[in-house]
């Protein structure tokens, strides 16, 4: 039996990986819960996930990248192994082809990083492709036509703005600023205004169920319980949209400020046809409720959500895999 090559988006948040000829085969959080005691992995993605905030002393969740590239190469070697016998695509006597998808403005030892990663955990030959093309592919857009495609990719670490044509990036800009900051930024406000600490996973509650970025487009509430800084007891506040939407301006005006940097790098001819076309959003981020409503405002052109947003960049390797040979990607030998 032969290795199925795979695609594998290495998310800050989450781990995707498209097997050829399957499909998006595994979905899990980018997490490894490590005893300390004993340096050995107990539970890795969603099993790992829950025990976030809730573990003893000697059981340590960590992530083990952050802002798009890898924070622990151990860690992730422990976790990409861990990933690819879960689906099982190894062959007999063969190892799968690999294609990795990773931010426009990485090092060449941060990539270097991943494919030695890769490698060791079972990848015959590494791949790395630039993830706003690999999304733009994943969303559909034919960007080897001699016209401009924008795309928008709000991962968990990391923001990519593109501006593809040809089959390549014409210019693009890469923050630091994504999914996981949405969440701090949360935290953040509680703290500072009702003197209540909140985990991790109650901030993402907020983010899903109440959050907008768009304001007087959502009117929710939520109950959220959490520590009283001052008592040390527990305490439950009711957060309202319109005040996480306050929450959350600095974050908007960042992404906001690169992509109107993007546009203004971006040649006429091109800047002409994302008027026509418009911009896609993609990834996680994609999500967060008034996102398309605010950046149309600002940046005066039609802006879409991707179908699926969040498997955008799997679906894009899984695409390129298929047609390996037409893509220069940056295979580092």
């Amino acid at each position: 039996m032969f290795a199925r090559d795979i695609g594998i988006d290495l998310g800050t948040a989450n781990v995707l990986i498209h097997v050829k000829g399957k499909g998006i085969v595994l979905n899990e959080p980018s997490v490894v819960a490590m005893d300390t005691q004993t340096g050995r992995a107990l539970a890795v993605g969603e099993e790992a996930r829950r025990m976030v905030g809730r573990t003893p002393g000697n059981i340590v969740a960590h992530r083990p990248l952050r802002e798009g590239v890898i924070a622990d190469f151990d860690i992730t070697e422990v976790m990409l192994r861990h990933f690819i016998e879960k689906i099982n695509v190894k062959g007999f006597l063969s190892k799968p082809k690999m294609l990795i998808c990773c931010p426009t403005n990485i090092t060449s030892v941060e990539q270097k990083a991943i494919k030695e990663a890769a490698e060791k955990s079972g990848g015959k030959k590494v791949f790395l492709e630039e993830e706003p093309k690999v999304a733009a592919i994943g969303a559909g857009m034919d960007i080897f036509q001699p016209s401009g495609n924008m795309v928008v990719d709000i991962g968990g670490g990391t923001t990519d703005v593109a501006v593809l044509s040809m089959g390549d990036i014409v210019t693009s800009s890469s923050i630091k600023m994504a999914g996981d900051r949405l969440d701090m930024e949360i935290l953040a406000y509680i703290k500072r205004k009702y003197k209540l600490l909140i985990g991790e996973r109650t901030a993402e509650n907020i983010k899903i169920q109440v959050a907008t970025v768009f304001a007087g487009s959502r009117k929710e509430e939520i109950d959220i319980r959490g520590r009283d800084l001052v008592s040390g007891l527990p305490r439950t506040v009711t957060v309202y949209s319109a005040e996480i939407e306050e929450a959350l301006r600095e974050f908007t005006e960042v992404i906001i400020t690169a992509s109107k940097s993007v546009l203004e790098r971006t040649p006429p001819e091109l800047s002409a046809d994302i008027i026509d076309r418009g911009v896609i959003l993609t990834g996680g981020g994609a999500l967060l409720h008034g996102i398309d409503q605010l950046l149309a405002e600002e940046l005066k052109v039609p802006v879409f959500i991707a179908d699926n947003p969040m498997n955008c960049v799997a679906q894009g390797t899984g695409l390129m895999l298929e047609h390996i040979d037409k893509f220069p990607s940056r295979y580092l030998g």
